[in-house]
């Protein structure tokens, strides 16, 4: 038996009744990574020694019958803008290519209090710009399931260490899908929480009011299991939430049925976009009919300012990314150009080096959004469609318990196809930047494939109601096995 392909929770009830050490589940995965990782290229740093020292400290303490934490021994992979202590990370960019915190970020706390073992850093989008992880300073990475095909982004390579079992569990982030839509490219779940559910504390910020730490698993009681070890209220993040601190319970027997009697809406302007591949439509079609014999009721709804939802997240993500990336000068840390004879030079030369094509192109947007005489007809409008948009839900899911939608309205594609057109890209986010922008919680869940690639269903839910998604997934798998 393969132990790298057995789902987090399974693995874990292994090392609970001693039929596997900490050390041997480490060893297998590292091995599995030394095999596929030459293809894949889901990693930029692996943390193999000091792993390995944490699952011998994992193996003492159950030798010693100590109480283990919620992921008792299991590596996990973690995406490479949040801060490890003393391991390098990067953002996938040059600018930062030799960075090394000296702290960890609250969620890497959470994980070691929790007995996890961060096996190494993942692959991304350059400062998690992108979304098919094809930005990335250290190379692109392949998606597992056809290596001719991007994973996603901008947390690729996340989602496909989980995909290729190089790790069972990892954390990605999502500013406007990027956990939901390489969660669907690469055939696993990808789950993003309420924001303010997970402390951000240590995560290298993008979009401050929509960036959010995910969780990737092979299964919804994966993620369940993640999530629930890296919840909490942090005093040390200003947007997190005391109503994080409420533990997500949910009674797993397999004879419920939470489908059963759950109200579920379709956003009507969801249906008129539409994927242009119908049989990427009919896997939609098909899932909610497994919704509909579960016993849940479907309702047909309408959030009339969603198709303000992309112009509004762009506008707003680009005016954040444009004030974030103002740290970058080559003065405080990271890369510093070599060649200036000004201090104005030196910041010039230092960000023209630094950054890639697309963060650079995110900048200039920002920063024009944000001028005299635009920041009043952009930003400050973008923020009131928002709040519009934030209202729409609230009508919605005063009557019903979750939303669903496709995750993503296109297939996995070509490496160096979609990223030549900037605006085509930014189009494959239709479906899940309405969730970020309303702070929400949201999940894709595989439900099939097309062509031999994976398509992922997304459940939204309100905030604060992450259980309801959870179970709706529950559901659902449970449905369909």
């Amino acid at each position: 038996m393969d132990i790298t392909s057995l789902k987090a929770w399974e693995m874990k009830e292994k090392i609970l009744n001693k039929e596997i050490s900490s050390r041997e589940l480490l060893e297998a995965h590292i091995k599995k990574i030394e095999e596929v990782e030459p293809e894949i290229n889901a990693f930029i740093t692996l943390n193999k020694e000091e792993a390995l020292k944490e699952a011998e400290r994992i193996d003492e303490k159950i030798k010693n019958n100590e109480e283990l934490g919620l992921l008792a021994g299991l590596p996990i992979g973690i995406k490479d803008n949040i801060a490890t202590k003393n391991l390098r990370t990067t953002c996938a960019s040059k600018i930062l290519e030799n960075f090394i915190p000296p702290y960890n970020a609250t969620v890497i706390e959470k994980i070691k209090a929790n007995d996890g073992i961060v096996i190494g850093k993942t692959n991304l989008d350059e400062f998690a710009m992108g979304g098919s992880t094809e930005t990335s300073y250290f190379g692109p990475t392949k998606n597992p399931i056809n290596k001719n095909m991007v994973p996603g982004g901008s947390s690729g390579g996340s989602a496909a260490a989980v995909g290729a079992n190089e790790v069972p569990l990892a954390l990605g982030t999502d500013t406007g899908g990027s956990v939901r839509q390489p969660a669907s490219f690469c055939g696993v779940v990808g789950l993003k929480p309420t924001y303010g559910m997970i402390s951000r504390y240590g995560v290298i910020p993008m979009a401050n009011t929509l960036d959010q730490v995910g969780v990737f698993g092979r299964d919804v009681k994966d993620a369940l299991l993640m999530l629930n070890a890296v919840t909490g209220y942090d005093m040390k993040d200003s947007t997190s939430s005391k109503k994080s601190d409420l533990p997500i319970s949910i009674d797993l027997n397999e004879r419920i049925n939470y489908l059963e009697g759950m109200t579920v809406a379709i956003p009507k302007e969801y249906i008129e976009l539409g994927p242009s591949n119908k049989e990427v439509q009919a896997q939609f079609d098909n899932a909610l009919k497994v919704f509909e014999n579960s016993g849940a009721k479907i309702e047909i709804v309408s959030l009339p300012h969603l198709e303000y939802a992309l112009e509004t997240y762009y506008i707003i993500m680009s005016c954040e990314v444009s004030s974030n990336m103002s740290r970058y000068d080559g003065i405080r840390f990271g890369h510093r150009a070599e060649e200036y004879n000004t201090l104005d030079e030196l910041y010039k030369n230092t960000r023209t080096e630094g950054f890639g094509e697309e963060v650079k192109r995110r900048i200039m947007v920002g920063t024009y959004a944000l001028s005299k005489g635009l920041a009043e007809e952009s930003y400050k409008k973008a923020l009131k469609v928002r709040t519009l948009i934030k209202q729409d839900f609230d009508r919605v899911f005063a009557n019903h318990d979750i939303i669903l939608s496709l995750a993503s309205p296109i297939l996995p594609y070509e490496f160096n196809s979609v990223i030549n057109d900037p605006i085509e890209m930014y189009k494959a986010d239709l479906y899940t930047v309405p969730v970020n922008l309303a702070g929400l919680c949201s999940m894709s869940v595989p439900m099939g494939t097309v062509d031999g690639l994976p398509v992922g269903l997304q459940i939204i839910g309100d905030r604060f109601k992450d259980a309801n998604v959870i179970k709706a997934g529950l559901g659902y798998e449970r449905a369909v096995l």
